[in-house]
């Protein structure tokens, strides 16, 4: 007899079928149907299970009425197929002027659309959009403004003969461009030339070769940003035409207005013409389609001061326009260490400081750029005490990471300046006079507030020296406290508070004096001069997200940008987290207006470190942020053999993203610049030393040189990380061992 199955053989073949078909099918089954629009997805929906209907049917109604439910389930479906797609046809953009997302952000927007208009046409007109992307419809502009920062369209299509367009465009009036190709030139090749004064980056190529969103890598970027800024001096190996990745250029001297008429000259237009953005004035709501923040009224009527002309570079007699101060900010909180000393560093070995020179020349063409780093003197929660400005200098000077920067040769391209939050915030006209009514929730970061109560506020109001008076104890406990760290010593010791007033003083100062902000884990890579040519507002990109990282910020003084901006945050909470001021511009329609540049430009190394584009990552490598202090040994002989010629180069500057606690150069964590700086580093080197010994040995006798230790290249570290490298090679630039990265050598 053979082996039997699951069921006894005895029973028909029929009875075994239903009986399994009985405990095992379900009342539903799955059914995909094809989702309008979305080629790559299918809905799933259960139905009714005809077939458990018809057995159903069979045993309750007899075989008779199987026809009948059969055409109910086909009804059925045939109605939840058609409800879906009836939905699914109608415009989502309905929906999202209706109601605000349930599950996402909540909206931000408190200004009208009138004054939405307000912002776009006063940038516009000031200059400060250098672009030929379009003005979104959501703006409601009804004809195309006048742009004095791009050139005229040759040979402009009549409107009646282009194609409908849903967006605004903008119609230039400015010079020409010129666009420049960057070599050096036979014999001078071992180093890239100095960029051409008063140059501009052209923005919409570099968007085009190094956009995240449409694919572009990041190795690709840098490729495009090298050859077109000519850093590859002596080792360019590309042949062919390279036209289109030329994205630096200059104003022609030519500013003949177009003859009327002509192919150059725009046809005027009094009224939107078919398929232009739709004339809300003549709606009921004139701010339909507009989400306003919930609970909230709209701004009273928005006021801007005057529209100046802008100038070009060609008609302008001075090398500095007094509108657009060539001012680089960064904030520092705590003791100065090595992280704002080696951003310093690389400041002056990379900008046109004119140190190279013996002086300075009167009539230079280059506008001679300045670094302003603001010291926060205590705690983020503090008051300044009234001593803090002369506090502030006695630290410095006593800080063997700071005091080098105070000498004379350094005094008029970088000053230290003393923050104070009330005294920036009453110098902002849109906050002055209502941001005390926050002040309890004053630290507020994507909508997290940490609370700082009164009693700290007060305590934390002593000076420094009180401060130092106190016992060990106390302080040791004091330090632990988040409310009173003064600087990040450890990952788990962050000192979030001066993180997040980092983040509103960006917009401060750089709406209140002009200029470039930059986060203090940043090192330059090369010149800015062309970013400073660009007058528009920008910061980068959040990775692979398409949001802001301000860590890098420029934005104009002054601005209706950021008059925007403050009174939009002042009515969110003053939150100035990137996150937050990416939604207050999504909100209001005017990214365009602070231009999300990609991170290949300033920040090269985060998307791999996300576990992006590993497929053709750029030089160097990084998997972590941490590769960059801890160079993986496979990857290890890189540094030196490439040196700073082989970071990301063709990126503007690196940002290595916090890592405090980490220092740049372990086994000799002083700063070495040399005879003129010797004090300093012999402080340093005591710190760093854990003979005591020694220490005292040397404390001693440092007063002689010949009596320094001399050191044992055998104790260094074989395989040095990239830290090291770009440490050591900005360090012997100072010493005088070595020139900058244009070849120039500094002069003292």
């Amino acid at each position: 007899m053979g082996q039997r199955g699951p069921y006894n053989d005895d029973l028909p073949s029929y009875a075994v079928q239903e009986k399994m078909h009985r405990h095992s099918a379900p009342w539903t089954r799955p059914v995909s149907l094809p989702i309008p629009g979305v080629q790559t997805r299918r809905l799933r929906i259960l139905v009714p299970n005809t077939g458990r209907l018809q057995h159903l049917g069979a045993h309750r109604f007899g075989r008779r009425r199987n026809p009948l439910l059969l055409c109910i389930a086909c009804i059925a479906i045939f109605f939840t197929y058609y409800i879906l797609n009836g939905f699914s046809r109608r415009d989502s953009r309905d929906w999202v002027e209706q109601w605000p997302p349930q599950n996402g952000d909540p909206p931000t927007l408190v200004f009208q659309r009138r004054d939405l208009q307000k912002v776009w046409n006063w940038e516009i007109s000031m200059g400060h959009f250098p672009s030929h992307a379009h003005i979104p419809q959501e703006i409601g502009l009804p004809t195309p403004p006048h742009n004095p920062a791009i050139p005229r369209k040759a040979r402009a299509i009549p409107s009646r003969y282009r194609s409908p367009s849903s967006d605004t465009e903008t119609k230039g009036t400015g010079s020409k461009r010129v666009y420049l190709d960057i070599q050096s030139k036979p014999p001078n090749v071992a180093y890239p030339p100095r960029p051409i004064p008063n140059s501009i980056a052209d923005m919409d190529v570099v968007m085009k070769h190094c956009n995240f969103s449409s694919n572009q890598y990041v190795r690709d970027c840098l490729e495009v940003l090298r050859l077109g800024g000519g850093l590859d001096n002596q080792k360019r190996v590309r042949r062919g035409n390279m036209d289109d990745w030329k994205y630096i250029f200059v104003e022609s001297n030519d500013t003949t207005p177009a003859a009327a008429g002509s192919d150059y000259e725009w046809e005027s237009e009094s009224i939107p013409r078919p398929g232009s953005p739709a004339d809300f004035s003549a709606k009921t709501d004139p701010n339909d389609g507009l989400v306003k923040k919930i609970d909230s009224q709209w701004e009273p009527q928005l006021v801007l001061p005057p529209v100046l002309p802008p100038r070009s570079v060609a008609r302008r007699a001075e090398a500095c326009d007094p509108e657009n101060p060539r001012l680089f900010h960064m904030f520092w909180t705590g003791p100065f260490t090595d992280k704002p000393y080696l951003a310093l560093l690389s400041y002056l070995f990379t900008q046109n400081t004119g140190i190279h020179l013996k002086d300075w020349p009167a009539d230079s063409e280059v506008c001679r750029p300045q670094f302003w780093l603001w010291i926060n003197p205590g705690p983020a929660a503090s008051v300044p005490n009234p001593n803090a400005l002369h506090d502030m200098y006695a630290q410095l000077k006593s800080s063997p990471w700071a005091s080098p920067f105070l000498h004379p040769r350094f005094k008029d391209v970088i000053q230290f300046k003393l923050w104070n939050t009330t005294e920036q915030l009453d110098g902002i006209p849109e906050v002055k006079d209502e941001w005390r009514a926050l002040s309890d929730s004053l630290f507020n970061s994507g909508g997290h507030i940490i609370s700082v109560p009164p009693a700290k506020m007060s305590a934390s109001q002593s000076s420094p020296n009180s401060t130092a008076s106190a016992s060990s104890s106390s302080k040791k406990s004091e330090e632990e406290d988040m409310i009173n760290r003064t600087g990040s010593k450890s990952a788990s010791s962050y000192d979030r508070l001066s993180v997040i007033l980092s983040d509103m003083a960006r917009f401060v100062l750089c709406h209140r004096f002009g200029g470039i902000y930059l986060d203090a884990d940043t090192i330059f890579l090369r010149d800015w001069e062309e970013l400073w040519g660009w007058k528009g507002a920008f910061a980068y990109r959040w990775s692979r997200l398409p949001k802001y990282n301000t860590a890098v910020l420029r934005m104009n003084k002054g601005s209706a940008l950021g008059t925007f901006l403050f009174r939009t945050a002042l009515k969110n909470g003053l939150d100035f987290h990137p996150m937050t001021v990416s939604r207050y511009t999504a909100d209001a329609h005017l990214e365009d207006l602070l231009l999300r540049l990609p991170d290949a430009l300033f920040d090269s190394a985060w998307l791999n470190t996300e576990y992006y584009q590993r497929d053709r990552p750029p030089q160097p490598y990084f998997q972590e942020f941490s590769d960059f202090f801890d160079t993986p040994p496979q990857d290890s002989a890189a540094p030196q053999a490439l040196g700073f010629e082989g970071f990301f180069r063709g990126a503007y500057s690196y940002h290595f993203h916090n890592f405090w606690w980490k220092p740049f150069d372990p086994s000799r964590n002083w700063p070495d610049l040399g005879p003129r700086f010797l004090a300093g580093e012999r402080a340093a080197r005591r710190t760093a030393s854990a003979n005591a010994s020694y220490a005292t040995t040397e404390a001693s006798s440092h007063e002689h040189e010949e009596d320094f230790p001399k050191d044992d290249v055998n104790k260094d570290k074989r395989d040095l990380d990239w830290s090291t490298v770009l440490k050591r090679t900005f360090e012997a630039y100072i010493r005088g061992e070595r020139p900058n990265m244009y070849g120039e050598w500094v002069q003292w």
